[in-house]
């Protein structure tokens, strides 16, 4: 099993159940890590998958404002497995790094985790 990761990807979004956030958006930290099963030794872009893709879709899905995280990393997930039916597993972080919580230091977030 070879595990691609993509962490401390940031994004300054607009997701959120308040009206302030949808107005002011945050900042945002995802993780992905994506498992696919490999059994040869992979010597070509070709024999694996391209992380490139998967930032690609991440990127994307974060543009689209959501009254909910877990909404997001469902959908992030659902994307990704698209891209390649070798993937086995999928692990989704959404971080939250400024959460609208009087008083709060530190960040919220979501993570969401689905086997194929």
């Amino acid at each position: 099993m070879i595990t691609l990761h993509l962490h401390n990807l940031n994004f300054f979004s607009y997701h959120g159940l308040y009206e302030e956030e949808k107005i002011l958006g945050n900042e945002y930290e995802v993780n992905a890590d994506v498992m696919f099963d490999e059994k040869n030794i992979i010597s070509s872009i070709n024999e694996t998958i391209n992380y490139a893709k998967i930032f690609e879709v991440i990127k994307q899905r974060m543009n689209i404002p959501t009254a909910l995280l877990e909404t997001v990393a469902q959908d992030l997930a659902k994307q990704i497995q698209v891209i390649d039916p070798r993937i086995k597993t999928i692990s989704i972080t959404i971080k939250k790094k400024n959460p609208p919580i009087t008083n709060i230091q530190g960040s919220v977030g979501v993570s969401y985790k689905i086997a194929f």
